[in-house]
């Protein structure tokens, strides 16, 4: 909502500066984007809420202003010269659908000479955003953007009958609306008729059969309020948002009809000139008395923690036009713990419907800066999710390994998701998207971390290490299924280049040994190999529990980025990720807590072997250790991949792996005679099991 300076000083006698009062509002609740300057002076872009309609005019801005500074507010003057010819003489308006329509007015004007506008109301327009048409169009669209409430108006001798019918559109009516487009309307649609033909899109626009042509003489006001959810559906099924429609679908004032009507009026006589008819045709089906809403001071404090003076209080609710009825009359004595307020919401203030409301009325003027911090007091015992620890740890370790957290929203499209996900799961859809690129619950966590993989690589940030803690969504027949998950992401260099170090890429192997890290805390990490579709087959592992037995199910799959998806996200340097489920994750590492036990460190000294192996190609490291583990030597305490070598000197098919298995005893120092033991029959089994020889 765009805002002039010098328009809000006609209703309130400000002294602030722009920039005061841009800060004051925006402390207030009401945020200033932006403060320009115009050819109609400083101009201020507020940025409004959904629920704050009454602040879409300068009068509502002004209206919070006086409010800010506790200063009077100039009331709005309309008084056109009438003559005696009744208005209700010259047209008729029928309501066939109310529940669309809660009030329409009508007013006539007769003789007016439409023509260019003056240059104030031009250059205040056009600082606004708002085309000149001609004097009397711009006196519509001035008053809407005064007072918040959109008017139009009618040929009136181009309207058959003189009649105004407002009514659901027939199933196929087509009309053209001012934009020069022919639509074609549904039932479901308000439209403002003749009796003869649509003339107008309730709320939205109006017609091209019935607009203002220099020609026009006689013309007609409308201003109504229309159902916001009705203005609402039919802007989005015709693709037409308006001033007019985003202010009637944020709910319009029903008391503001008829005065802006008269103002509206007034204003065209005087730059039109023309004989205003006596009174509106005003059509009010729907008026109601607003509700009593009470304020306790006792409520008060529970929910902002510190008191507010009476005197501030009742001259804030005041300003913002709630009527108190016997303001005060609760307390014994005055900022009595027992004050009570009781009073009338105003009509532009529909969004207020409780004590907390005016609540957040009281506090956001008096200042949210003057409460002081503090925490509610808490009623039921907090406890923390069985998990929560479990995600603590990893959090740490992640953190540590030098990834960063980030939070990703799980709504993505469905020809992103289609990548990752696999071909026998059914997507979980949307009935109603906001946007085609949000039309779908993510699959799996690889498809929101590799849009920001591609955010941060087409954002100069080439070097990046992130993870997320999020849930994947699908079905499992007809029941919907929630999958909580760990996803990692990792881009750039592995180390950057140092003094004596030179600098090395990221590949699989670090991915790898990060993953190995944190799968110490549940215990340990099997790897076979494998993985899904959109990673690379040659650079890519399932992940399993350690111990979880041959049928076990795989925890997660991690590997780089397979070309085709890389060149589908725009993805210019080789890309890793892996996705973990946390359920067994979390259940692993409670286990491994609880298997816990206390165990002194030896005091004999470690001993190493490095054992420099010929082996086939494929052989994975894995089931090398599985060959020492199956020996069941109780002193081997680790084993570790140091290095790998293929080339020159190295027969076809063959590779070499130098392998360090560390030694230590709790009784004695080893001897040389029991690490040769040991090594001989480790050279053994390698030698049976994977047809290993010793490098020479």
């Amino acid at each position: 909502m765009k805002v002039l300076y010098n328009w809000i000083k006609e209703f309130v006698a400000l002294t602030a500066t722009p920039e005061e009062l841009r800060t004051r509002l925006s402390l207030s609740g009401t945020a200033v984007e932006a403060l320009e300057q115009t050819a109609a002076g400083p101009m201020l872009d507020a940025e409004l809420t959904s629920n704050r309609a009454d602040c879409l005019g300068h009068y509502g801005i002004a209206r919070e202003t006086a409010a800010l500074y506790r200063l009077p507010l100039a009331a709005v003057a309309a008084a056109p010269r009438e003559i005696a010819e009744a208005a209700s003489s010259a047209t008729r308006v029928e309501i066939e659908s109310p529940e669309l329509c809660g009030r329409y007015t009508a007013r006539v004007l007769r003789g007016v000479q439409v023509g260019p506008s003056p240059d104030w109301l031009r250059h205040r327009l056009e600082s606004l955003g708002q085309t000149s048409i001609n004097n009397v169009v711009d006196a519509t669209n001035y008053m809407m953007l005064e007072l918040g409430h959109p008017l139009h108006a009618f040929d009136l001798d181009l309207l058959s009958e003189h009649r105004i019918v407002v009514r659901r559109a027939r199933a196929g009516e087509k009309m053209r609306t001012l934009d020069g487009i022919e639509r074609t309307l549904t039932r479901d649609m308000c439209v403002i008729a003749d009796a003869a033909r649509a003339v107008a899109i309730a709320g939205v626009m109006g017609g091209a059969d019935s607009e203002i042509r220099l020609a026009s003489r006689n013309i007609l006001i409308e201003a109504a309020w229309f159902d916001p959810i009705s203005i609402r559906r039919t802007s989005k099924l015709l693709g037409l948002r308006t001033e007019a429609s985003m202010r009637f679908e944020r709910g319009a004032d029903l008391e503001m009809a008829e005065l802006a009507s008269r103002r509206c009026a007034d204003l065209i006589q005087k730059l039109a000139g023309g004989d205003v008819l006596t009174g509106a045709v005003d059509i009010y089906q729907a008026r109601t008395t607003a509700p009593a809403i009470q304020l306790t001071r006792k409520e008060l404090l529970r929910v902002m923690g510190a008191d507010v003076p009476d005197a501030e209080i009742e001259a804030i609710l005041s300003a913002l036009g709630f009527a108190l009825m016997g303001a005060n009359a609760a307390q014994a004595s005055a900022n009595s713990p027992s004050a009570a307020w009781t009073c009338h919401r105003p009509s532009w203030r529909g969004d207020v419907t409780r004590e907390i409301d005016l609540i957040e009325e009281v506090a956001r003027l008096y200042g949210v800066d003057k409460f002081p911090a503090r925490l509610p007091a808490a009623k039921l015992p907090a406890t923390r999710l069985e998990y929560a620890e479990a995600e603590d740890r990893l959090r740490e370790w992640l953190i540590g390994l030098g990834y960063q957290e980030i939070i990703t929203i799980p709504i993505v499209e469905e020809a992103s998701d289609a990548l990752f996900r696999a071909e026998n799961a059914a997507p979980a859809r949307i009935a109603n998207p906001l946007a085609e690129d949000a039309s779908v619950m993510r699959s799996t966590g690889a498809v929101t971390m590799a849009a920001t993989l591609e955010w941060n690589l087409n954002h100069g940030q080439r070097n990046v290490r992130l993870f997320e803690f999020g849930k994947t969504y699908g079905w499992k027949g007809s029941e919907p299924v929630e999958t909580r998950i760990l996803t990692l992401g990792a881009t750039g260099l592995a180390r950057e280049k140092g003094v004596a170090e030179s600098e090395r890429a990221f590949g699989f192997a670090d991915l790898k040994g990060d993953l190995d890290q944190i799968g110490r805390l549940p215990g340990g990490f099997q790897w076979k190999a494998g993985g899904a579709e959109w990673l690379h087959p040659a650079h890519a592992g399932k992940i399993f529990l350690q111990g979880g037995g041959a049928d076990a199910r795989a925890l997660g799959i991690a590997g780089q980025v397979s070309r085709r998806v890389s060149e589908r996200f725009k993805l210019r340097q080789d890309a890793y990720i892996a996705e973990l489920e946390l359920e067994p994750l979390c259940a692993g590492y409670k286990d491994a807590r609880a298997a816990l036990r206390y165990k002194p460190l030896s005091r004999f000294p470690a001993v190493e072997r490095d054992f420099s192996l010929v082996l086939a190609d494929g052989t994975p490291f894995s089931a090398v250790a599985d060959a020492i583990r199956s020996l069941g030597i109780a002193e081997v305490t680790s084993m570790d991949a140091v290095d790998l070598y293929r080339g020159k000197n190295m027969p076809a098919g063959k590779f070499s792996l130098l392998v360090r298995v560390t030694f230590e005893s709790h009784q004695a120092t080893l001897t040389e005679s029991q690490l040769t033991e040991f090594s001989s029959r480790i050279l053994a089994a390698l030698e049976q099991k994977l047809g290993a020889t010793l490098r020479a």
